[in-house]
């Protein structure tokens, strides 16, 4: 695919989950994201791949923790309480060291919620989720363009790492339709000589699993881990910035709030408000080095999210406290707009006494 086609973002993660070497998909239906898994029920036969409708989500990622087990690139789906659900089940790759691709098109909560956008899953992406000192890496695409170019990132990162990668969207750029252009997505193989699929030559068999009765032997598998975490914190942190350099006030925003957050500062600048942007691409590792860069010239900080405020925790330890954050967010599945987003720029810019 080298020309630009247009699709739904849940499509576009499938097709680049396809592209990227994904041939197993496990999951169960739920709203916003059943085009995902539509998409992947008719493509996958396409290339020889499995798709498997599993009879719950509890099942679908226990398949998962055994397709990544035989050294497979696989992938599961979901929304917010779906991926609750999934929770036990991705402690235990993690704890494993399993590569997998686990994407949530976040709707509004908590409970059953609705089926509108919403980012209040931020917590249980970037804090664990399950039990035990682990983490995903979380991934959040602002476009449908990006839904797809992460995804091929995502494959590559868990791959390289031995680690699962969470995808955290949400139901508007799920349902949202852009131009998406799939040429040159670079997809990087990795070797794994640790996956179970058969001795083969080898002396001893490989052996996954995640139960460690002696107390010695656990810790030891946690500092493994928390040497991959220091390592990807080092190494694999994104982030995307404008007009951060002179700005007295700096937006933080990740995914479909960022678009709005853009629209609301290219208001303010019009006005002669000095408002930047900047938005976390990797919300685990969160880019705490290169926020604390970006609003070092800044008064103030303003966190918008579709949530009560979760993001606004890592900003203020990104800054150390060192300035004010204000927050401003919508819940419960509604969108706020540009306009909303430009009030309270103008609200703290008048508090401080003007431009």
């Amino acid at each position: 695919m080298s020309e630009k086609v247009l699709m739904k973002g849940n499509e576009a993660i499938g097709e680049a989950a396809v592209i990227a070497g994904c041939r197993y998909y496990f999951g169960y239906p739920i709203t916003p994201q059943s085009e995902l898994i539509e998409y992947m029920a008719k493509r996958l036969p396409q290339v020889e791949g499995v798709f498997l409708q599993a009879e719950s989500e509890v099942a679908a990622i226990n398949m998962v923790y055994g397709a990544a087990g035989a050294g497979a690139r696989v992938m599961t789906s979901s929304s917010s309480p779906g991926v609750s659900l999934k929770q036990e089940g991705i402690s235990y790759i993690a704890a494993g060291e399993l590569p997998c691709v686990i994407v949530n098109i976040m709707r509004g909560g908590p409970g059953l919620g609705g089926i509108q956008p919403g980012q209040a899953d931020y917590f249980q992406a970037t804090k664990g989720g399950g039990h035990g000192d682990y983490h995903c890496i979380v991934v959040a695409p602002n476009s449908v363009q990006e839904m797809a170019e992460l995804t091929v990132h995502a494959f590559n990162l868990a791959d390289q790492y031995r680690n699962p990668v969470m995808i955290l969207s949400d139901g508007a750029l799920g349902q949202m339709m852009e131009p998406v252009n799939f040429h040159d997505l670079p997809v990087i193989p990795v070797d794994k000589p640790w996956a179970t699929t058969g001795m083969g030559e080898r002396d001893k068999p490989n052996m996954i699993d995640t139960l460690r009765l002696k107390a010695d032997e656990l810790e030891e598998l946690n500092n493994t881990l928390q040497k991959k975490y220091a390592l990807l914190q080092e190494r694999e942190v994104r982030w995307e910035e404008t007009f951060t350099e002179d700005a007295d006030l700096v937006l933080v925003a990740y995914g479909i709030s960022s678009r709005v957050a853009y629209s609301a500062m290219e208001m303010a600048r019009e006005k002669g408000y000095k408002v930047g942007l900047f938005r976390p691409v990797t919300l685990w590792p969160f880019p705490k080095e290169a926020l604390a860069k970006a609003v070092n010239k800044a008064s103030d900080v303003l966190t918008i999210e579709l949530s009560a405020g979760q993001m606004v925790e890592d900003v203020n330890l990104a800054i150390k406290c060192s300035k004010p954050v204000h927050f401003y967010g919508r819940t419960g599945g509604m969108m706020m707009n540009p306009q909303d987003v430009y009030k309270q720029i103008v609200k703290i810019f008048e508090t401080k006494g003007g431009k």
